[in-house]
């Protein structure tokens, strides 16, 4: 019974019950984006080649978000489906949506191994890698797209275990493997002198062990719904329903990807393997800085899901307040640290000073706006938890697509500042996109909660 309650998403306090789930969930990724910033770390601070091998990860960091994004696709659009299941009270369609998206995800792996090895070499040419770097990233994938099976079972099964009131089990899945890598990188790396190879392998036998946790523990005894073989069977139904919601965390991911590959390729082209370097660098504090409010969004997701199953409309309103209010004073913290310290962030991955100077530029300019994301992330996560696929995936397209791969090809023109330019094109992005997508929330989704059977 107790198990039970503590599930229940619709009694007690809000703020109780989001930071029950967000606080070990924050915790959980960002010990989870150590598997790759730890990774740059150590790769950047080798004694030979350290800056080139550095821009050789950055450069193939577009196929592992494209990996993340299929991820994505069965998580973001089973876990939340799940969640409104529970609400409803029918745990055996809950079940069902989650025996469907594991075994998407199994299907997808097998998929992305096989093509990730067929193409991975003209991707890195076009992303950018010079004769220099390109043996470096080719390096990195042989041994990484190996693990792409635990990658998507282990990261993509555990929203199913925080979605059922479990956060700390959730967290200890990352903090396995996020330990585990940390602990066996600088062997890998420093005494086994196995480079940019050493730290793939290290990430992989750390993703295969937090998949083994998962799986362990939601075939076990303790989930209040298990992952069970008759669940397995693909049904037309869910598949659909899983991927039409799930579209919204695969577009976010994948055009993540995009933004990356169009990033690499104009720095290269521009301004060649140091700028590359500074946006490898730039994004490892992204994933840094977007993990803790991404924390918030997620431990909020089941409670919000849970309380519109439920029509608890007012829990759901109050819900998108705090929300906001969390997100939005860890943003402005964050964007004061970038604004006062960007030499300290770059030289945690290398001191090389043309590095340096472009690096604390970079940094500056492209979290210039980084406020604004607060509206971005809230409004995308009401969106997805609330079952609002297409809003969701438009809005996620206007500001990545439509607004900012433009502005990336057109403002090293429009600003006179050649490689310098790029960097501006994120903050632009981020009021354009981030404003649009929160009032469209706000009149169409919040004001209208309670006044309609659904949305």
């Amino acid at each position: 019974m107790q198990q039970t309650n503590k599930s229940d998403f619709s009694q007690g306090s809000l703020s109780g019950n989001i930071l029950r789930l967000a606080l070990p969930m924050i915790l959980a990724l960002l010990v989870n984006t150590l598997y790759s910033i730890v990774d740059r770390i150590y790769i950047g601070h080798m004694a030979e080649g350290g800056k080139l091998a550095l821009t050789g990860i950055g450069i193939a960091a577009p196929i592992l978000m494209v990996i993340s994004a299929f991820q994505a696709l069965c998580s973001t659009g089973g876990s939340p489906l799940f969640s409104i299941a529970r609400g409803e009270g029918n745990e055996e369609k809950a079940g069902r949506i989650m025996g469907n998206a594991y075994c998407l995800l199994l299907t997808f792996a097998l998929g992305l191994t096989a093509l990730g090895y067929l193409f991975k070499a003209p991707i890195l040419r076009f992303t950018g890698a010079s004769g220099e770097t390109f043996r470096y990233a080719n390096d990195y994938l042989n041994i990484y797209l190996a693990g792409t099976v635990f990658v998507l079972t282990g990261v993509g099964m555990n929203p199913f275990i925080n979605a059922q009131g479990f956060a700390r089990t959730g967290m200890l899945t990352v903090l396995i493997g996020a330990l585990l890598n940390i602990a066996l990188d600088p062997v890998f790396i420093f005494v086994f002198h196995w480079g940019v190879r050493g730290a793939a392998l290290a990430t992989v036998i750390s993703q295969a062990c937090s998949a083994l946790w998962v799986f362990r523990f939601l075939t076990g005894k303790r989930p209040v719904i298990p992952l069970r073989r008759e669940n397995l069977r693909l049904r037309k139904e869910i598949v659909g329903r899983i991927l039409s919601l799930g579209v919204a965390g695969f577009v976010m991911a994948f055009t993540n990807s995009a933004v990356s590959f169009f990033y690499n390729n104009g720095l290269a082209r521009l301004g060649g393997d140091t700028y590359v370097a500074a946006m490898t660098v730039i994004n490892s504090l992204r994933e840094l800085s977007f993990m803790p409010a991404s924390g918030v969004t997620e431990g909020a997701k089941p409670v919000l899901g849970y309380n519109y199953g439920a029509k608890a409309y007012d829990r759901c309103k109050a819900c998108i307040r705090l929300v906001t209010a969390m997100v939005g004073a860890y943003c402005v913290c964050m964007w004061l640290a970038f604004m006062l310290f960007p030499g300290f962030f770059v030289r945690l991955f290398n001191s090389d000073p043309e590095l340096l100077r472009v690096g604390v530029y970079g940094v500056r300019h492209y979290y210039a706006m980084f406020a604004f994301m607060t509206f971005q992330m809230v409004g995308q996560n009401v969106f997805t938890s609330l079952g609002l696929a297409k809003r969701a995936v438009f809005f996620s397209l206007l500001r990545k697509f439509i607004i900012l791969l433009p502005l990336i090809l057109l403002m090293p023109a429009i600003t006179g500042l050649g490689a310098d330019g790029i960097f501006w094109a994120e903050p632009v992005s981020q009021i354009l996109g981030a404003s649009a997508c929160y009032i469209t929330m706000y009149f169409t989704v919040y004001r209208k909660l309670g006044k309609v059977e659904r949305l």
